[in-house]
């Protein structure tokens, strides 16, 4: 009897380290819109539509982005793309958001890049304006030709 007793007491041990864990735990923040799009224009490499997701945890914002104005010649491996993704702040300046990752993209397909990481304050207001992105040592500029829609993302 003593020892189903011992057994009871060390899984609700357990279960309440579990259940602390989880409570002490950072939640992400939330951030929306969750994705919007836009349009850019990249010069000589062409215009399009793009689409940006955005996610937040606690004072890191990471947004991943596709754009049709940007296909690829050739195939690109994985993590060969470095981007840099600047937004405008709604209470004015702008933040920019960098990384050097990239699925694998097959030639002709728009150029997907991200997580583009940097950092994020709580009350930000947060728009699209430009993205540079690098690929075999060429760089592209692209300039936001629209307003974000649905909106600017709220942090």
């Amino acid at each position: 009897m003593h020892i189903g007793k011992l057994g009871i007491s060390t899984a609700t041990v357990a279960g309440l380290a579990v259940a602390g864990a989880l409570v002490l735990a950072p939640a992400a923040n939330a951030v929306t819109p969750g994705s919007a799009t836009l349009s850019f224009n990249c010069g000589a490499f062409g215009s399009g539509t793009a689409t940006v997701t955005a996610a937040q945890s606690g004072t890191t914002a990471t947004f991943t982005l596709t754009t049709s104005a940007i296909t690829s010649p050739i195939s690109i491996s994985a993590n060969s793309v470095s981007s840099t993704l600047t937004m405008a702040a709604k209470a004015g300046g702008t933040k920019t958001y960098t990384g050097h990752a990239n699925p694998a993209i097959t030639a002709g397909q728009p150029i997907s890049t991200g997580p583009l990481t940097g950092s994020v304050a709580a009350g930000d207001s947060l728009s699209a304006s430009s993205l540079k992105v690098v690929v075999f040592g060429i760089s592209v500029t692209c300039t936001a030709t629209s307003a974000q829609s649905p909106g600017p993302f709220q942090f």
